[in-house]
């Protein structure tokens, strides 16, 4: 009952702030072209730095636009900066908030290794600290407040439990970028569960698709036996597809996260499903939870990450998801 009752109280405050976020303020930072770097500066002396790893495509401009309307919501201000995939730029980026005296800082861990000494120093300088989309299994021991996003392992245990129902025996699992532990887990994950054999490789990246593109059909190409495909991200899980069709080869296709594209392949039939995470949420709670921790001293999650997925979208629920993703609030 305590549980119920402390959910209850969290819940009723995010949806009085998203009443808010309707209104014009929040509009017009929801509308505003994503870029990796954003301020929203509204009344309320108290300044929430947003720093990812996230470049300016299809997924973390949701985030940003999540972070943006919380912080117009809130009346604070709310800086956001995407590393591009570098974690050395997000480190720097990292201590240079702590510099400038933020009130609180919310960091995705793609690669926790490279940012723990800068993590130290926000601890160290008492600013409340929030991880999201990437460290959901470290938060605790980084002494952040909580941790907002999905967990990984199962995201991944479901994208392997649907490629084993739809007849899959041998699967390719792609990753877009080095040394991201998120991307490792989900496709370890998806091979617990998958229950045959499975490949895994790492391509050159999203930012050059035909190259991408051509590293898949490669694989694909090198063992015929391959008869399933899962790409860790919206762009490769696209790509991936159209390697295997230009093959001459029908496979069950899953992917992670969501954008037009690939919303369209799973309504065409050109992929079976893609696993959501609601980005949008882990931008707009990270800021709601670090604003009533500096403000309220709250905390969330009794020592848990807040979970924000997984979802599955596949041919049933596509078109009402499309619809939303056509506001760029998912």
């Amino acid at each position: 009952m305590k549980i119920q009752k402390t959910w209850g109280v969290v819940i009723g405050a995010v949806a009085l702030l998203a009443l808010a976020a309707c209104g014009g303020s929040s509009d017009t930072a929801s509308d505003s072209a994503a870029t990796k770097n954003a301020t929203v500066t509204a009344g309320e002396d108290i300044t929430i730095a947003v720093i990812t790893h996230g470049d300016d495509g299809v997924f973390w401009s949701v985030a940003q636009k999540g972070a943006e309307a919380a912080g117009a919501a809130l009346g604070i201000t709310m800086n956001y900066q995407g590393a591009n995939n570098n974690a050395q730029d997000q480190a720097q980026m990292i201590e240079q908030a702590v510099t400038d005296g933020v009130d609180g800082i919310a960091v995705s861990l793609a690669d926790p290794t490279a940012l723990d000494g800068a993590i130290k120093k926000v601890i160290a300088a008492g600013i409340p600290l929030i991880t999201l989309n990437s460290g959901s299994d470290l938060f605790k021991g980084l002494g952040a407040i909580t941790h907002v996003g999905q967990d990984e392992t199962v995201a991944g245990h479901g994208a392997g439990e649907r490629l084993k129902a739809a007849g899959g025996k041998v699967m390719l699992c792609a990753k877009q970028e080095q040394s991201n532990v998120a991307l490792e887990t989900r496709c370890n994950a998806a091979a617990e569960t998958f229950g045959g054999k499975v490949i895994q490789i790492t391509t050159s990246g999203d930012a050059d698709r035909v190259a991408q593109q051509g590293e898949i059909k490669a694989a694909m190409d090198a063992d015929a036996t391959i008869d399933s495909f899962l790409g860790t991200g919206p762009v490769i899980a696209v790509d991936g597809a159209n390697a295997a069709a230009e093959l001459g080869r029908v496979m069950p296709t899953g992917g992670f996260d969501l954008s037009t594209e690939i919303l369209e392949y799973i309504n065409s039939d050109k992929m079976t499903f893609t696993i959501d995470q609601q980005q949008f949420l882990q931008g707009y709670l990270a800021v709601v939870f670090l604003y009533l921790n500096i403000t309220n001293k709250n905390t969330v999650g009794g020592g848990l990450p807040v979970m924000t997925g997984p979802g599955f979208v596949d041919k049933s629920n596509v078109v009402a998801v499309q619809e939303l993703v056509a506001k760029g609030t998912r």
